[in-house]
C-alpha cells in the first residue's frame, strides 16, 4: 500500500467497504473453532439465540473497526502510522469473517444496519485522523481497550458449552489487546475523560441496537 496514490487508496478503501458490508471479507488465519480440541456441542434454542445475538454484536463491532481503521489510515500523516493501521485492519478482517461464519453456523443473520454502522464509524475515523496522528492513535488505543472489556463481558455471557463462539471471541480479545498496545507504543495520546465516556455511551447504543437488529 505504500506506493499507492491517494486516489488509489480511496478506491481500495471503497472496495474494502463493500466487502465488509456485503460479507465478502476473507480471513487469512485459521478459523479458531477448528484449531481447538473441544468437540462441537449441541445448544438449546435459547442458547443458540443468545450466542447469535452476542456474535452479531461482535460482527457489528468488526464492521465498525474496518471503517475506523480505513478512515484513520487514509488520514494518517506519517507512513509508519499508516502502515500500522493497515496491518491492524487486515487482522480485523479475520474477525469480520469469523463472526459472519459463526452466525451462519448458528442459523442467524448479521445486523440489518451494517451500512449505517460502517458509514458512521468511517466519519468518526476521519475526524480522529484530522486531529493528528497522536490523537488518532490514542483513539485506537482507547477503542481497543473498551472493545477488550466488551469481549470479556461476552465471554461471561456466552453459553459455557458454545466452544466455537468462545474460541472466536477469545482470539478476538487477544488481538484487540495487541492492537491497543501497538497504538500506544507508536505514540498514542491519552484521550480526555469526557471523550472516553462519550465513546462508551456511543458503543452502548450500538451494541444494544445490534443485539436485536
Amino acid at each position: 500500500m505504500q506506493n499507492l496514490s491517494y486516489v488509489d487508496r480511496l478506491l481500495a478503501s471503497a472496495q474494502r467497504a463493500l466487502q465488509a458490508v456485503s460479507g465478502q471479507s476473507v480471513a487469512s488465519r485459521p478459523y479458531p473453532p477448528l484449531t481447538g480440541n473441544a468437540p462441537p456441542a449441541a445448544l438449546s434454542d435459547a442458547e443458540r439465540r443468545r450466542s447469535a445475538a452476542l456474535i452479531r454484536v461482535d460482527h457489528v463491532g468488526e464492521v465498525c473497526a474496518q471503517a475506523l481503521y480505513e478512515a484513520q489510515a487514509l488520514g494518517a500523516r506519517e507512513e509508519r502510522v499508516r502502515c500500522a493501521l493497515e496491518r491492524a485492519s487486515r487482522e480485523e478482517v479475520d474477525h469480520l469473517a469469523w463472526t459472519r461464519k459463526r452466525l451462519e453456523e448458528l442459523g442467524d443473520r448479521t445486523s440489518l444496519l451494517n451500512p449505517f454502522w460502517y458509514a458512521g464509524a468511517f466519519g468518526i475515523g476521519l475526524l480522529a485522523s484530522r486531529l493528528g496522528d497522536r490523537i488518532s492513535l490514542g483513539f485506537v488505543a482507547e477503542t481497543e481497550r473498551q472493545v477488550e472489556q466488551h469481549l470479556w463481558g461476552h465471554l461471561e455471557r456466552l453459553p459455557a458449552q458454545d466452544h466455537a463462539s468462545r474460541a472466536i471471541v477469545a482470539q478476538m480479545k487477544e488481538d484487540e489487546r495487541a492492537h491497543g498496545f501497538a497504538a500506544t507504543a507508536l505514540g498514542g495520546q491519552a484521550l480526555p475523560a469526557a471523550v472516553r465516556v462519550a465513546m462508551r455511551l456511543a458503543a452502548r447504543v450500538m451494541t444494544t441496537t445490534a443485539y436485536y437488529v
